[in-house]
């Protein structure tokens, strides 16, 4: 395979993609759906061998439902792609306008970053999500999915390049690195004459990787140890709805639940009551000394007590993390440490705790009283999201539309020339 090849053909559709309207991206998006629609059954059984296969090769639960691609998953990936064709769209915003004194008028006006290149790892959502978003802000794609999904993707893919064919656009938009062979990963970091921007999904070592051998610039994230803080103030009924919610309701995700801190004051009492609702979800405890002390003889079925490196430890399932704290200072300083920058949150009726969270935890979603299951770009009316940034330049959290594009400062003048 070549990568150079296609590269440079992703770059040669980039400048043609980036002059079609608004409104021929929106029908090729729509046009898109319709296709993987009518290729359901040969996507659905071409991700049946996936999982056959990934039985076979010993993939843990957790991996296996990532990849895992029902009719309802698909159809709901779908209605997204649709979601994202409705969006306004970015390309051509004009922001930042102004006139100088000398009468030359300057104004910003977001553009497409160009070409982007996806590395993943099993899910095949990503495929669609990440073309829907791409089109809609005019930029090229190329995606390399893991071998767990390679069929899978295979299908998808097939199904996208026909859509864009039949909408008269460039089916080089969107490429497809099909060949599991980790050397054409790094022979992809090294395309900086064609690809814009490289975005890893997928664990620590995907990123790590993407960091030390890319010469594009890397956009890192979507590893979440994620945290909420009980606050002496907190509404408990309410905050064991919403640690449930953060914990359970998907928890082989990102933004699920890692560690829950408990204020010294509320231990005694709350502890059992969290542990005794969560069991019942089938959740199993890493506890700290203090809530191991307290919770050790009734529910010593469930509890042990946590390791050295449980708390850095990113789940993806029904383990949680508890540790009980001081303070609010206290619980600031654990997930100053522990955390990924990914989702954090308090859960308090005290304002002042609320202002002071915010203020001091760096992390790209902050949380006051709300599930950190929320980080999700469409949960934040987003659409669908590239990636998840845990970075601070040029985006943080979901990656929409506006977060694909970068911008050009336009400048009109009536013939000036420089003094």
């Amino acid at each position: 395979m070549d990568i150079e090849q296609i590269g440079r053909q992703a770059k040669r559709a980039a400048r043609q993609l980036a002059q079609i309207n608004a409104e021929r991206r929106k029908a090729a998006l729509r046009m898109i759906a319709n296709r993987l629609w009518a290729w359901r059954e040969s996507i659905l059984a071409a991700n049946q061998q996936d999982v056959e296969k990934a039985h076979v090769a010993g993939l843990s639960e957790a991996m296996i439902d990532r990849l895992l691609l029902s009719e309802s998953r698909l159809s709901s990936v779908i209605a997204d792609l649709r979601q994202v064709a409705e969006l306004a769209d970015p390309v051509g915003e004009v922001f930042e306008e102004r006139q100088l004194p000398n009468g030359l008028r300057l104004r910003k006006q977001r553009v497409p970053l160009g070409v982007l290149a996806v590395i993943y790892e099993a899910r095949p959502n990503v495929t669609v999500d990440v073309t829907g978003l791409a089109l809609k802000s005019g930029n090229c794609v190329i995606l390399r999915g893991g071998s767990e999904t390679i069929e899978t993707n295979r299908q998808l893919v097939m199904a996208i390049r026909q859509g864009l064919e039949e909408s008269g656009l460039p089916i080089e938009a969107v490429q497809f690195i099909d060949d599991p062979d980790r050397q054409l990963v790094y022979e992809l970091l090294q395309l900086d004459e064609y690809v814009d921007m490289v975005i890893p999904r997928g664990g620590a070592g995907l990123h790590e990787f993407c960091r030390q051998n890319s010469r594009i610039p890397v956009i890192t994230g979507g590893i979440g140890i994620c945290h909420l803080f009980v606050d002496e103030s907190a509404n408990l009924s309410e905050a064991l709805k919403v640690i449930q919610n953060a914990k359970v309701q998907r928890p082989t995700v990102c933004n699920a639940l890692d560690t829950v801190l408990v204020h010294c004051s509320l231990a005694e009492q709350f502890l059992p009551d969290l542990v005794e609702l969560l069991k019942n979800d089938g959740v199993w405890f890493k506890a700290d000394h203090a809530a191991y002390e307290i919770l050790k003889e009734r529910f010593g079925d469930v509890v042990e007590p946590a390791g050295e490196r449980d708390f850095d430890t990113e789940w993806l399932s029904l383990v949680l993390g508890i540790r009980v704290v001081n303070g609010l200072e206290e619980a600031i300083e654990h997930i100053a440490v522990h955390s990924t920058g990914h989702s954090d949150g308090i859960l308090t009726e005290n304002r002042d705790h609320a202002e002071r969270f915010i203020a001091a935890v760096d992390s790209a979603a902050v949380y006051v009283n709300a599930s950190t299951r929320f980080t999700d770009g469409g949960q934040f009316g987003l659409g669908a999201e590239v990636a998840i940034s845990t970075q601070r330049l040029h985006a943080r959290g979901p990656m929409g539309l506006q977060e694909l594009t970068t911008y050009k400062w336009v400048v009109e003048g009536d013939y000036h020339v420089r003094g």
